[in-house]
């Protein structure tokens, strides 16, 4: 096979006409010429941080999506699954991710469970992530979101940073607003990039320091913009990735998308397209071709250097995708599940008055940090009562691994005027969560998520639309095309409620997080990240 073009060479930092001849799915030869092409070759795109679970797309069904947008591999971690069914949840991605040609390369998850703070469905630890690590398939040891642990030494943190090094693997960070010695703590310990910075001065510091900056653009945290212009600073500490990247916005296109925006935002060609190629394939050593001799033949065809608009993907000199269809075929899988508990009663949900104020969590839109509020009480009947005309609504979060009382706080940010949505997609450890101006409209939404053993759901006053994720609650078997439809439809009904987020349910997906900042509601209770501790919502 051979293929003539510009050919962008992101190893040397060269644009120039030549063909690139394939043999056995390999570059053969690249050979430069003085011919006049319109259209250009350059290697296929890496996403260097994604949760494909976030796509709620099974790891093949989420491929089968991706090339169409020069999507050639990315590095997963498995975290969401691996907290619901632990080994079994990798293996499951693993396994699924096998059915595709696409270049999977998976991390060992570092947090199972994410804290002590929420109730996880298992454990990894350090001597199941060390097996992990040994694996060839495994690239790293995926986000250390427990930096607390890391600066205290925890033992069993430290024994899995051990065993990184062990594997010659690096280690991803997960550190928002980390900073000055603790950061500096942080970095000793091994660990080499960062995606939660939000800000370019926190960011700055930890390229100062040594680390590789991930700017995110997800469905949730939208970093581009901010950190951008840090490319031109550390051209060859910077990488980009989606994290969690829901499916209605994989439909509209991934990392494409980012090295456009950066074209046009006056990025030459070879420094927009080497944070998305060649940065994250040296970083992790990964088996992805970057168009030189004896790689695999993993690259892409696209119109132009300023448009953009990917014509053709090939995979080990398969072509995967083709002007917008994708060639890889939508694959089945048996789900695998953890679902442990019963219906819920309404009067569960309710909150005897017990002071004046109370403590509420506010959401901002496009980010997953949050802020933390004191409030006046509005009590009824000696109960705290939502107040959606102050847009003041109620949080609830349930163990779905045991049977226990569920977890009641307040939100604003939201916007319902009436109803509830809910999800079992509640980072990390995914058990339900639920937002409503009545109790009687969350416990429906609940309920229904729990007959279904996992999904999305929205409830009206009269109605409700329900998307069911049988993979661990998480994912569907459906391909991207039909889940993109339905979580479409999902969110505008949630709009129709009066929720005035850009994406509620990736949203209100992080409000159990409590491992960014300020204040978050595990199963256990309202969680204070500065402190680090639970904190009573009465004040």
């Amino acid at each position: 096979m051979e293929i003539a073009g510009n050919i962008v060479d992101v190893v040397s930092g060269r644009i120039f006409a030549g063909r690139v001849r394939i043999t056995d799915g390999r570059i053969a030869s690249v050979i430069e010429e003085t011919a006049h092409y319109s259209h250009y070759i350059l290697p296929g795109l890496i996403d260097s941080h994604i949760h494909i679970e976030s796509s709620m797309l099974t790891p093949a069904n989420f491929a089968a999506a991706a090339v169409v947008h020069g999507t050639v591999g990315v590095v997963a971690d498995p975290h969401e699954i691996a907290n619901v069914l632990g080994i079994d949840g990798i293996r499951f991605m693993q396994s699924s991710a096998a059915t595709v040609p696409f270049r999977f390369a998976f991390g060992a998850p570092s947090c199972v469970p994410a804290t002590s703070f929420e109730s996880a469905g298992a454990v990894l630890d350090a001597a199941q992530v060390a097996a992990l690590l040994k694996e060839d398939g495994i690239v790293c040891l995926s986000e250390m979101m427990n930096f607390p642990g890391v600066i205290g030494k925890d033992s069993e943190v430290m024994a899995k940073l051990a065993a990184a090094r062990a594997a010659g693997k690096p280690v991803d960070g997960h550190a928002p607003g980390l900073r000055g010695v603790e950061l500096a703590q942080y970095v000793a310990a091994g660990i080499s990039t960062d995606h939660e910075a939000f800000t370019a001065e926190e960011a700055r510091e930890k390229l100062a320091a040594g680390m590789l900056i991930q700017i995110r653009e997800g469905s949730g945290a939208k970093n581009f913009d901010d950190l951008l212009p840090l490319l031109k600073e550390y051209p060859a500490q910077i990488m980009f990735c989606s994290d969690d990247l829901h499916p209605d916005d994989l439909l509209k296109g991934h990392l494409n998308l980012l090295v456009r925006r950066a074209l046009k935002a006056g990025f030459d060609p070879v420094a927009a397209l080497r944070p998305a190629t060649l940065t994250p394939v040296r970083h992790y050593g990964l088996q992805a071709g970057l168009l030189q001799v004896g790689d695999p033949a993993d690259f892409i065809v696209v119109d132009s250097l300023h448009e953009f608009n990917v014509l053709q993907t090939f995979i080990g000199g398969t072509r995967v995708a083709e002007r917008g269809t994708s060639l890889i075929e939508a694959q089945a899988a048996k789900p695998v599940n953890r679902f442990e508990i019963g219906p819920i009663a309404v009067e569960s949900l309710a909150v005897p008055a017990q002071g004046h104020h109370l403590r509420a969590i506010e959401a901002i839109d496009g980010q997953l940090v949050t802020r933390s509020l004191v409030e006046p009480v509005s009590a009824k009947d000696g109960m705290v009562a939502c107040s959606p005309e102050q847009d003041l609504l109620k949080l609830v979060v349930v163990n779905r691994y045991a049977e226990a009382a569920p977890a009641v706080g307040f939100i604003r940010g939201f916007g319902l005027k009436y109803g509830a949505i809910a999800s079992t997609v509640a980072h990390d450890s995914h058990n339900l969560i639920a937002c409503g101006a009545s109790d009687a409209a969350i416990c429906r939404a609940l309920n229904l998520l729990i007959e279904q053993g996992g999904g999305l759901a929205g409830v009206g006053a009269k109605d409700a639309l329900v998307l069911p994720l049988p993979v661990a609650g998480l994912m569907s078997v459906a391909d991207a095309a039909t889940v993109g439809r339905d979580y479409t439809e999902l969110d505008a009904y949630a709009k129709t409620l009066g929720c005035k987020l850009k994406a509620p349910f990736m949203t209100l997906s992080f409000m159990a997080l409590p491992v960014i900042p300020e204040l978050k509601l595990t199963d256990k209770g309202l969680f204070d990240v500065a402190s680090f501790g639970f904190v009573p919502l009465f004040v």
